[in-house]
């Protein structure tokens, strides 16, 4: 989510056809612009205008609209569990925001290397933006804040969370930019149509095989029986052993799926998300689809650690970065407004259908597993609406109702540590009067 205000920049003054300006609105744009010059030689024109004439507005403004679904599913899904994420197989509102955002990051990384110059310092530049929203995620995620409900911080590192949302956007971001800077094929990017494609195959190679290696993993590996510890009560300092029975393979339960384990394996259950979305499932609350106390016939995984942004799920993850990525491609490489619309309407509706199929299948939607059939229909969705908000805001030039959404989605980064990390909140629980409880969030309610 916050990936792209990492790797954006390089905004100079030139803009060209390849940009996706058609030759009348430069024509019009070097006719407005103080001292233009035109080539027309090399059908390059250097306009000084500011960066904002240059920028795809509808990427922003759907990268806004996509901020503010996060508040709205964050601040409301606890009040309205139907648009909150789904407990465990389905697809709900909130659902759809991680994919949004990974889908985002696929287009930007389309746009941020358009032209790569040297190869090796792109990597390094890459592996430095990467970086900083890997610790950025894991001082905001990893445990670092204990809430607005806790005016602590610190982590024992024994327990902290190593994957995140960030987290896990910084990884497929890291791995996309790689293949965009170095799995593009030299060739002549003149070509019409459909002919474009050939330059990335080696990109699409990619997407297929993490998909044949995710899907081989997920139903192929043998889950054994495992169990965990919790601490029993109000006291700290009583373990209680649960034992969860499995012995399966190809299961994709709540309790005995290969997701799990591996992230049980390689990164230890004690890093793991402490609050499972599956805790509100029928079989672990009585107040399903919210959280609630444990029915008696519970199963013994319902309190188990389980990370939704895990090891093997995060393989697809990179996956919806990839389809973006593609998105990002037509804009580069397709000039008319029509023929990119075509280019995008026809995979994402195959997409959602290729999804609901699946699913009615018995391959279920499944966001916590980040299943094939999530990822068809969450990517389908994307390019949906990024063709309606492009459609709208670069066709027509509606730009004014959704100038909101574009500020926000020029600084989604900033508002994200803010709001959905509980940053704003926790800074200003530092001002109270005479104790640390008589502050400003309990003057209004929140968070007590």
């Amino acid at each position: 989510m916050g990936a792209y205000q990492l790797i954006k920049g390089d905004e100079n003054k030139v803009v060209s056809v390849e940009d996706g300006f058609t030759e009348r609105e430069l024509l019009s744009l070097t006719e407005t612009a103080k001292d233009g010059v035109c080539s027309e030689g090399r059908r390059r024109h250097v306009i000084p205008s500011p960066p904002s004439k240059q920028r795809l507005v509808s990427l922003d403004v759907f990268r806004g609209v996509t901020v503010v679904l996060m508040i709205v599913v964050d601040d409301a899904g606890g009040i309205i569990p139907a648009i909150n994420h789904s407990p465990w197989n389905g697809v709900t509102l909130a659902d759809f925001v991680m994919p949004f955002f990974l889908f985002i990051v696929g287009v930007s990384l389309a746009l941020a290397y358009k032209r790569v110059s040297g190869r090796a310092n792109a990597t390094r530049k890459a592996v430095i933006r990467a970086l900083k929203l890997l610790i950025l995620g894991l001082v905001l995620q990893g445990g670092y804040f204990h809430g607005i409900n806790n005016l602590t911080f610190g982590v024992d590192i024994t327990s902290i969370r190593w994957m995140g949302i960030l987290q896990r956007i910084a990884i497929a971001y890291l791995f996309v930019a790689i293949c965009e800077i170095w799995l593009k094929v030299d060739e002549d990017d003149e070509k019409t149509g459909f002919c474009f494609l050939r330059k990335y195959r080696f990109q699409m190679m990619v997407a297929l095989s993490l998909t044949i290696i995710y899907m081989a993993l997920l139903y192929g590996l043998y889950v054994p029986d495992w169990e965990y510890q919790i601490t029993s009560g109000s006291s700290t300092d009583t373990l209680k052993t649960y034992l969860v029975k499995c012995g399966i393979r190809g299961d994709t339960g709540p309790g005995c799926n290969a997701v799990g384990m591996i992230d049980r394996k390689l990164l230890g259950i004690q890093h793991l998300y402490k609050r499972p979305i599956y805790a509100r499932t029928k079989d672990c609350s009585i107040d399903s689809p919210d959280y609630g106390p444990l029915p008696s016939t519970a199963p013994s995984w319902c309190q188990a650690p389980f990370d939704p942004e895990g090891i093997l799920s995060s393989v697809m993850a990179i996956v919806t970065c990839l389809i973006g990525l593609h998105f990002g491609h037509v804009i580069v490489h397709v000039k008319d407004h029509k023929d990119r619309i075509l280019h995008w309407m026809i995979p994402s509706t195959c997409f959602v259908v290729v999804g609901f199929l699946l699913d009615f299948t018995g391959m279920h939607v499944n966001k916590v597993l980040y299943t094939f059939s999530y990822t068809c229909v969450t990517a389908g969705v994307a390019g949906l609406l990024f063709a309606g908000t492009y459609i709208m805001v670069d066709v027509y030039a509606c730009r004014r109702p959704t100038m909101i959404f574009e500020w926000m989605g020029m600084h989604a980064l900033m508002i994200y540590i803010l709001v959905a990390c509980n940053v704003f909140p926790i800074l200003i629980q530092g001002f109270y009067w005479k104790q640390p409880q008589n502050n400003v969030l309990k003057l209004i309610g929140i968070g007590y």
